[in-house]
C-alpha cells in the first residue's frame, strides 16, 4: 500500500509539474475547460468572496496567467504597453514596458501572456512579439513581425493568443509569403514560414490538435478556417468560413475527429469531420445561433455551450446534430469557461453568472456584478487553484470559489 501510494504522488507530482511548464489562454487545452473540484455551487446573494484586487493595470483586455506561484497579465499607460507580474496576494514583483499599443479604438493590448518554462510571450497590437524572463521581466527577444516578416496588421490591432507545442511557438502575422510562421522560443529564429492562403489574419488564436496520433495546426484567417502540418508549415486544407468584418476571434474546439469553427456577426458555426489522415474535411452541420463573437464556446457532456452575437442569447447545442435544444438570455453577450460540473460566463453588461447544465439546456443558479476596473467586459475568465480570476480594463477581481 505504501509503495502503491508513493507511486501515485510521485505521478501526480509529475503531472502537476509537466502543467507548470506550459499555462495558456483558456485553459490547459485553449478550449474553456478548467481542471479544478471542491468549488461552489451555489454562490452567496452578493457573489463569492472577493480576496484581492488590483487596480493599476491600466487600458486591455488581457487576461490572467496564473502560476502556483505568480499572475501575470498585460496593460496599458499612456501609448507604452506593460507586462505585469503579482503574487498571490496581489502584490506587484515587477512591472516591464515593451513598446507601443494600441489607441485607436479600443484601448490597449488584446492578448494574453503565454508562460513556458520560466518565460512569457506576448504579441503587441502592432505586431510586436516579445519574450521576457518569467522571473524578473527582463526582455530576453523581440521581433517586428510587421517588419521582419511581411505581416500585415487589421482594423482592430492584430490580436492572437501565441500558442506553444513541441517546443515551437506558432504566431500569424497575416502577410503574402510569411502567413504563419514557427519560432524557437527560445531566441526567436525562424524554423518556418508558410503562405497558406495569404489572408490577412483574423484575430484568431490558433490551436494544436491531435488527430489519429497526427499532429495538425488549426487557425481562422480572414475568410478561411486552415489547417497545416506543424513540422514544415505545408497546407493540409482550408474551409470557406468568411464573415461580414473577417472577425473571427475564436479558437476552434476539436474532439473525437470533429471541429467546431464559429464566429460571430450571425455567421455563427459549423462542424467539420476530419478524414482520418486529417487531409481533408467535409461539413456536417451549421448553425447560425451560435454566432459567438468573441467569448469562446465550452464542450460539456455532448452539449456546447456559449453565447450569440446577433442571436442575443444564451444557446446549448447537440454537439453531434448542431439542434439548438435551449435559449435563454441569462446575461450580455460575453465568455464561457467550465470547471468541476459548472459554467461559469462573463457578460458584456458586467455580470458574472454561475450556470449549471441541465440535460437538455441550462440554469442560471448566481451571479454578481463586477463593480471595478474600467471599459469592456470582454477579458476571458480564469480559474486557478479555487479561485476566479476576473479582468476589467484596470482592474483584476481575484474571488474565492472554493467549497469550504
Amino acid at each position: 500500500m505504501k509503495t502503491s501510494f508513493s507511486i501515485l504522488t510521485l505521478g501526480l507530482l509529475v503531472i502537476s509539474s509537466f502543467a507548470q511548464d506550459l499555462v495558456q489562454w483558456r485553459g490547459p487545452q485553449r478550449d474553456g475547460v478548467y481542471l479544478e473540484s471542491g468549488l461552489l455551487k451555489q454562490w452567496p446573494a452578493d457573489g463569492p468572496k472577493m480576496l484581492w484586487s488590483y487596480d493599476q493595470l491600466g487600458d486591455g483586455h488581457s487576461s490572467a496567467t496564473v502560476t502556483d506561484d505568480r499572475i501575470f497579465t498585460s496593460g496599458m499607460t499612456g501609448d507604452k504597453g506593460y507586462v505585469f507580474a503579482l503574487d498571490h496576494s496581489g502584490k506587484l514583483i515587477w512591472k516591464t514596458e515593451y513598446g507601443i499599443e494600441w489607441t485607436e479604438n479600443w484601448n490597449g493590448l488584446h492578448s494574453t501572456p503565454l508562460y513556458y518554462k520560466g518565460k512569457l510571450y506576448i504579441l503587441s497590437a502592432f505586431g510586436k512579439l516579445v519574450c521576457l524572463n518569467a522571473n524578473n521581466g527582463s526582455i530576453v527577444w523581440s521581433i517586428e513581425l510587421l517588419k521582419d516578416y511581411d505581416g500585415v496588421n487589421i482594423k482592430w490591432g492584430i490580436t492572437e493568443n501565441l500558442l506553444i507545442d513541441n517546443d515551437i511557438l506558432y504566431c500569424t502575422p497575416g502577410g503574402k509569403t510569411a502567413n504563419v510562421l514557427a519560432l524557437n522560443p527560445e531566441n526567436g529564429k525562424l524554423i518556418w514560414k508558410a503562405p497558406a492562403k495569404s489572408e490577412e489574419s483574423a484575430y484568431c488564436s490558433p490551436l494544436m490538435i491531435t488527430h489519429n496520433n497526427r499532429k495538425i495546426f488549426v487557425t481562422h484567417t480572414a475568410n478561411s478556417v486552415i489547417a497545416l502540418d506543424p513540422t514544415d508549415g505545408k497546407m493540409l486544407w482550408s474551409f470557406p468560413h468568411p464573415n461580414k468584418w473577417s472577425v473571427h476571434p475564436n479558437t476552434p474546439i476539436y474532439n473525437n475527429g470533429y471541429l467546431l469553427c464559429f464566429s460571430g456577426y450571425g455567421q455563427g458555426a459549423v462542424m467539420l469531420k476530419l478524414s482520418q489522415d486529417g487531409n481533408s474535411v467535409s461539413e456536417v452541420w451549421r448553425n447560425k445561433k451560435i454566432d459567438n463573437q468573441m467569448g469562446g464556446l465550452v464542450l460539456h457532456n455532448g452539449k456546447i455551450y456559449g453565447s450569440g452575437h446577433n442571436s442575443r442569447s444564451w444557446h446549448c447545442v447537440d454537439w453531434k446534430t448542431g439542434e439548438t435544444l435551449y435559449s435563454n438570455k441569462i446575461a450580455g453577450n460575453g465568455n464561457i469557461i467550465s470547471a468541476d460540473g459548472m459554467l461559469y460566463g462573463y457578460g458584456d453588461n458586467g455580470e458574472v453568472v454561475l450556470i449549471k447544465p441541465t440535460e437538455n439546456g441550462f440554469e442560471k443558479v448566481s451571479s454578481f456584478r463586477v463593480t471595478k476596473g474600467s471599459n469592456q467586459h470582454w477579458a476571458h475568465l480564469v480559474i486557478h487553484n479555487k479561485k476566479l480570476y476576473v479582468r476589467r480594463g484596470t482592474s483584476l477581481m481575484v474571488y474565492s470559489i472554493a467549497n469550504n
